[in-house]
């Protein structure tokens, strides 16, 4: 997790300098960005949904599925596409889902690369859009590496973090084309909100990680785990960074003590973000009061649900969900708490 995490601090890096740019828009590259922003949204439910119901390797090959554009359907195509993959024999309830991501992901990407074209076009600043492309191309790069590595927790829950930091881009961009309102907020919760922030990726990391590792319902019960405050854990192997790359870590290849590791850390985190949110929510004003507050009942409720009730679908997917969105508003917060001019 270590290795996401360093791989995360440039974009976290990218994410502060871009903050305190001014940008010079024009209707359609804010047209395009909104766009691009939507696309980035169902884009990360696309791909937690895949993940959720076992659909990453759904596609054995990249960019193709079985050497086909799109999931073969005619018997011939079925029979030449089990033989490319003897070892991974079409189903194809989850290869399409792995498909209609990757389609969503190609239409993003090229979204972005017609806002650098458009800004380069008009010469406007080329700060965002630039940051966004490379953003987005290593993103390719991470879903291609999914594959190809055989749903490698490393890969998965970088290229998960890499989802995030696009959006959060977007999300950014708009605020500094001021598509999205203005508010202003106390400069004296910054520091709340960045000490909220760190933790915040601290803990989408960790989920990301649980969710790589298959370690979600690693503890059946909440708020004890397995019927104890401290349960039997194995801390090494389940933070071992390092370990061989493959063959395939479909369902997973960690002990379940291992596996209780990640997720009691993951709760850990979860009481230490909420104890910094609710002291960030009484810096604030009271309509941010309430969107932040609500954000962190609703996320803590989904992931107590999540093991409760046997990591049902649409709450798994919503709970990653939800995540994004805990980050968006703590962008919008930073933003309009840093300085009253930082956001252009």
């Amino acid at each position: 997790m270590a290795i996401t995490a360093i791989l995360y601090l440039p974009i976290l890096t990218l994410l502060t300098k871009l903050t305190g740019l001014r940008v010079h828009s024009t209707p359609l590259v804010r047209y395009l960005t909104i766009t691009a922003f939507l696309l980035g949204l169902l884009v990360v439910v696309l791909g937690a949904y895949t993940r959720l119901v076992d659909a990453g390797l759904g596609c054995p090959d990249w960019p193709g599925c079985y050497g086909f554009l799109t999931v073969p359907q005619s018997e011939a195509d079925i029979t030449t596409a089990n033989q490319r993959f003897p070892e991974m024999p079409l189903e194809a309830d989850k290869a399409w889902p792995e498909m209609v991501h990757r389609y969503a992901a190609t239409l993003l990407g090229v979204t972005i690369l017609v806002v650098l074209g458009v800004a380069a076009f008009k010469r406007m600043p080329l700060a965002f859009p630039i940051a966004l492309t490379v953003l987005v191309i290593a993103q390719g790069i991470f879903g291609a590496w999914t594959v190809t590595l055989k749903l490698w927790p490393q890969v998965v829950t970088a290229h998960l973090l890499g989802g995030f930091a696009t959006v959060a881009l977007l999300w950014l961009y708009l605020i500094k084309q001021r598509v999205i309102p203005r508010v202003v907020l106390p400069n004296v919760a910054y520091p709340a909100g960045i000490l909220v922030g760190c933790v915040l990726v601290v803990q989408i990391t960790l989920g990301g990680w649980t969710s790589s590792n298959y370690a979600a319902l690693a503890c059946p019960d909440f708020p004890l785990c397995h019927g104890q405050v401290i349960p039997d854990m194995d801390w090494i192997k389940g933070f071992n960074l390092f370990q061989d790359i493959g063959p395939n870590y479909l369902g997973g290849e960690l002990s379940n003590d291992a596996r209780i590791a990640i997720q009691f850390t993951h709760r850990l985190v979860a009481f230490v973000l909420a104890g910094a949110t609710i002291w960030l929510i009484t810096l604030l004003k009271r309509q941010i009061q309430w969107i932040l507050g609500a954000v962190l009942v609703v996320q803590f409720a989904l992931g107590i649900s999540n093991v409760w009730f046997n990591l049902p679908l649409a709450v798994a997917t919503l709970h990653n969900f939800v995540a994004l969105v805990y980050l968006l508003v703590i962008v919008y917060i930073l933003c309009f708490t840093r300085t009253r001019s930082s956001v252009g």
